[in-house]
């Protein structure tokens, strides 16, 4: 099997984001749940993206799962490679955009990568360098208060050069609005001033095509999954992608119910809102987990109310809950205590049945496929912008998921992926 587009993605959500994108723009894409075992069997497909938990790992442990992600790729025949991380350039001072990039970056021998996370139709956009979330930069924004990577910069060329030894040059807008060729033209002039990285600015969706066409010759990309809007036609161009009709079809799958929750974005909170006012919806407490307490409790509660319709157990606090609970736990094992118990819940829900999963946030669903099991992930058609529905493929029984970023989907979006997964 040869592979035409091989992506490493920093979490889980973004991962199965980035694969919708190419669904939608006509590639078969597979999600394989971390560095994948050498002998693992894939049907014919034209991208896969290799799920690892990067974001907020250790720089060095990052680096090196990232190349053995690449490792397994480049054993597939892989034309080209995506480093693919949150459309809010999540990250910290000392990593790990740039790190494993870079590392990513020598192995292939890439001499100049563009980084842009813009998502315009998330209102994720980059102008002059600096990224905006709707009508205000991102370090006004709710993601400065991240528990893990709080983004008080919204210069993202300052905020790579500081992950970096490089140099970190600009594709400014009015370059990127002239075209493909003069995109073209400016990273080899950022390539002749030492740059190895350009963050490149990006408004709308048309700006997304003509900056994949640009890096159509690239070894190494790397963004958001807006990028990938680009690069399916570049294949089809160089012959290599076939028009696929059926790239987003999937197997039907039935069952009982479950919304997990542990993302506190607004944007979660807003949808377990939604949720409760329809649905019976369960709270947990990270200080009652940590003492031993709840989970018995939240599963017999889960399997008597899952017979009847959908359930949500959630973790979502707003900011200062969060605060009071991370200055009791301390942030780190707070963060664990509320991923294990997903895990926990995620594994006895479906051993009493459970077939039909979402997920919100990147760090519950890694806690979660990694919980049941799940080697990959078929992609279907997207839900809301940026999360698409999903079938797992390999061992264990069928399942259908919606992996949830939590900042992504519409306020009534629990209730709507569950009535639109196949």
């Amino acid at each position: 099997m040869t592979v035409l587009l091989g992506a490493i993605a920093d979490d889980f959500t973004g991962a199965t984001d980035l694969c919708g994108m190419l669904v939608r723009n006509g590639m078969r894409a597979v999600q394989l749940i971390g560095v994948p075992r050498p002998d693992l069997e894939l049907e014919e497909v034209d991208a896969v993206t290799i799920a690892l938990k990067s974001r907020t790992a250790p720089v060095k442990e990052a680096v090196e799962d990232s190349l053995l992600a690449l490792d397994w790729l480049q054993s597939r025949g892989v034309h080209q490679l995506f480093f693919k991380y949150c459309s809010t350039f999540d990250s910290t001072p000392k990593g790990n955009i740039g790190p494993v990039g870079d590392a990513l970056a020598d192995r292939l021998g890439a001499s100049i990568v563009i980084a842009c996370p813009a998502f315009p139709e998330n209102g994720r956009t980059v102008y002059m360098g600096h990224l905006f979330v709707g009508d205000r930069l991102l370090s006004e924004t709710h993601m400065a208060h991240h528990p893990l990577t709080p983004m008080t910069d919204s210069d993202l060329v300052r905020v790579l050069g500081r992950q970096t030894p490089h140099k970190v040059g600009l594709v400014a807008y009015p370059t990127v609005r002239r075209g493909p060729a003069f995109i073209r033209d400016r990273l080899t002039e950022l390539r002749h001033e030492g740059c190895r990285w350009a963050i490149v600015d990006c408004l709308e969706n048309e700006d997304l095509l003509a900056i994949g066409e640009a890096v159509a010759d690239q070894r190494l990309v790397s963004g958001g999954s807006g990028i990938a809007m680009g690069l399916p036609a570049n294949f089809r161009r160089k012959g290599l992608l076939p028009p696929r009709e059926d790239a987003a079809a999937l197997p039907s799958v039935t069952g009982p119910e479950v919304v997990l929750a542990g993302s506190c974005s607004a944007v979660t909170l807003a949808q377990i809102e939604a949720f409760r006012s329809e649905r019976p919806a369960r709270k947990l407490d990270p200080l009652a987990l940590a003492r031993g307490a709840e989970l018995p409790e939240v599963i017999a509660w889960a399997r008597e109310h899952m017979a009847s319709g959908p359930v949500l157990i959630y973790a979502s606090a707003p900011p200062e809950e969060v605060r009071r609970i991370q200055q009791e736990l301390g942030r780190e094992r707070a963060s664990a205590i509320v991923e294990e118990a997903m895990a926990v819940f995620a594994r006895e829900l479906v051993a009493a049945g459970a077939r039909r999963l979402v997920v919100a946030g990147g760090e519950t669903s890694g806690a979660v496929v990694k919980a049941l099991g799940i080697e990959g992930l078929a992609i279907g058609r997207e839900i809301d912008p940026g999360v698409p529905a999903t079938v797992t493929i390999g061992r264990g029984p069928r399942l259908a998921l919606a992996l949830k970023s939590g900042n992504f989907g519409r306020r009534d979006f629990f209730l709507r992926a569950l009535a639109t997964m196949p």
